[in-house]
């Protein structure tokens, strides 16, 4: 669970001033809770002796008061757990018999998430001679060392059976299953995500408890194994160990665990040495910044990808269409029908499930207000539960304009893991930009525009005057930090291909200000192209006069690159208007008709 020694973090130069800034920031009030659940195991952790003490039940009442929820994993069952603990009230859910069954005391609700292996198993058990064998709802159990009768048992009955060790304790459950699994399904019930649990264990069987969760935490009295791979142990044993950790997340949320956590952060690509660049996953907001069509859409996908493997929920405001297949989501809205706020927090509900909201069919005028009302609502959900863990603005000047008279609050002020995305940084609200922790800018004019964006945020600008940057290289900036330069990012290729566009660049309905429109030499025309069906309907049509005009002046290239984005299309497009006093109009426009082809299906229609 520790990150790698060789792996660049670029959260912090050192672990102590990075952890007393995030304390501060969360004594403030800037960030919203990144933890909403405690999920513990029971024996030898939040048990001592089988006992749950009044000062461990008294801190879980103070835990819960916040507004958490508490979860016990134990590899018990619910009957012997009863006989120990009488009073499960201080748990939203117990996952009992290490994974295999969910218990709600407040229903008294039984969930058995796997089927028990046949009665004959047990039976033949106790005639080899094991004894205390117990059965539960899908759990077998009995102790060492009698782990080599259970095996020989498993083999003759050619079953599909684990078994799980906890200290003496040997556990046979269906394969695959385990505290991790068991966890996640409890998640599932309370509509939570394991990105916002922390876990404490023990023994051998919480590893996948551990593992599971965001934060891992092994009591003073655990294996070495366990204290190993957990990202914190705690000076006190059994529950006085578990209270420590519930002090410390009323306290501060864990704040002063993120360099240790770095183990989430999510990669955006190599620097010069080879060593990987990452962002955090949690606790900063994120600017990206450049020239049109220099690959902004290109690095927040990779970015967006990285997210969603780590099954990070994200909520992507989308002004133009750009990232209608992006992983694990699903769009809200379209050219045609404007998102509807309720629809995205719907969507957002399921801590597995992102929401892409096409604002396309929206006006421009509208979106600022659209903006006010969706981002108070995301914030309501984070408070409540911590998701969606990003929320990502593209276009950003489009929602959050500078106003002439001076930016007033903004309702999103106290949220953290926002990316603004734009071209036009000095045309973005003060009031966000100086919430902005890091900055990543790509395009041909890095140094004015972190020139422009030092001017903002009132810091001086970094001393390198980095050059143009060509395709597939940023640079990453943290102004709030002088003791760091800029560095220099070779990034990481999306996934998902640019093709993702093909409807909406082919056949979709680009905006006016997006469109092509063919004028001619003397702007006797004015043949708007939306997509780029209608591109080449346009092309094979228009007079040879008005063709070469814009082919002569590059007009093909740049709209390709600025309104489709799409670098490589529009580097092969210049290829050709080079070439445009040697070879004919028709055969410009059929090689043109080709690249484009040869890079989107578009319909016949076409």
């Amino acid at each position: 669970m520790a990150a790698p020694a060789q792996e660049m973090r670029v959260v912090a130069q050192s672990a102590e001033p990075e952890a007393q800034s995030a304390e501060s920031n969360w004594r403030r009030g800037d960030f919203p809770a990144r933890y909403h659940v405690l999920a513990s195991d029971y024996d030898g952790t939040l048990a001592h002796h089988g006992a749950l003490t009044d000062s461990t039940r008294k801190s879980l009442d103070r835990l819960k008061a916040t507004g958490r929820k508490v979860l016990m994993v134990t590899g018990r069952r619910v009957d012997d757990l009863l006989l120990a603990c009488p009073d499960l009230s201080p748990f939203d859910c117990v996952v009992a018999e290490n994974g295999a069954v969910l218990y709600f005391p407040a229903t008294r609700e039984f969930r058995p998430l796997a089927e028990p292996p046949p009665p004959v198993f047990a039976d033949l058990l106790r005639q080899r001679g094991v004894p205390d064998v117990a059965t539960g709802k899908v759990i077998v159990a009995t102790w060492s060392p009698y782990e080599t009768v259970v095996l020989e048992v498993i083999r003759d009955l050619q079953l599909e059976m684990q078994v799980i060790f906890n200290k003496g304790a040997v556990m046979v459950l269906p394969s695959g299953v385990n505290k991790g699994t068991g966890l996640m399904a409890a998640l599932a019930a309370l509509h939570l995500s394991a990105h916002n649990v922390v876990a404490a264990g023990d023994a051998e069987n919480d590893h996948a408890l551990l593992n599971t969760a965001e934060c891992g935490v092994a009591v003073a009295n655990a294996l070495a194994t366990l204290k190993e791979r957990a990202d914190l142990v705690t000076t006190a044993d059994h529950g006085a160990g578990v209270e420590e950790v519930v002090e410390r997340l009323i306290r501060h949320d864990l704040a002063d665990l993120v360099p240790p956590l770095s183990r989430h952060d999510i990669p955006i690509g190599v620097d010069g040495q080879g060593r990987p660049v990452t962002l955090p996953a949690y606790g900063a907001n994120i600017l990206l910044a450049g020239t049109s069509g220099a690959g902004k859409s290109t690095f927040a996908t990779a970015f967006v990808e990285g997210m969603a493997e780590r099954s990070y929920q994200y909520c992507v405001l989308d002004p133009e269409g750009d990232y209608s297949e992006l992983p694990k989501a699903v769009v809200i809205g379209s050219p045609q029908a404007a998102p509807v706020v309720d629809d995205v927090m719907t969507l957002l509900a399921k801590p597995e499930q992102s929401a892409i909201v096409n604002l396309v069919g929206i006006p421009m005028d509208d979106r600022p207000r659209f903006f006010e009302v969706l981002i108070p609502r995301l914030k309501g959900e984070r408070a409540a539960v911590g998701r969606p863990h990003w929320i990502v603005v593209d276009e950003a000047h489009h929602f959050a304009p500078r106003q002439a008279g001076g930016d007033t609050a903004t309702p999103a002020m106290g949220q953290t893991n926002l990316v603004f995305i734009t071209v036009h940084p000095e045309h973005v609200s003060r009031a966000w930009l100086q919430r902005m922790d890091a900055v990543v800018v790509i395009g041909v004019s890095p140094a004015e525009t972190l020139a422009e964006l030092a001017s903002a945020l009132g810091v001086p600008p970094p001393r390198e005057k980095p050059q143009p940057l060509p395709p597939g290289e940023a640079l990453l900036w943290w102004p709030r930090d002088p003791q760091r330069g800029l560095v220099h990012v070779r990034t990481t290729p999306p996934q998902t291909e640019r093709h993702r566009h093909l409807r909406k660049y082919a056949e979709g309905s680009l905006p006016p200000e997006r469109s092509f429109y063919f004028r001619g030499p003397e702007s006797k025309l004015n043949l708007r192209a939306q997509n780029l069906n209608s591109f080449l309907q346009l092309a094979e049509g228009v007079d040879e006069e008005t063709w070469r005009y814009h082919l002569a002046a590059g007009d093909y290239s740049r709209w390709i690159g600025s309104a489709i984005h799409d670098d490589q299309l529009a580097a092969e497009v210049a290829a050709i208007e080079k070439e445009a006093e040697s070879a004919s109009a028709q055969e410009t426009r059929q090689r043109l008709r080709s690249a484009v082809e040869r890079r989107y299906t578009v319909s016949s229609a076409a």
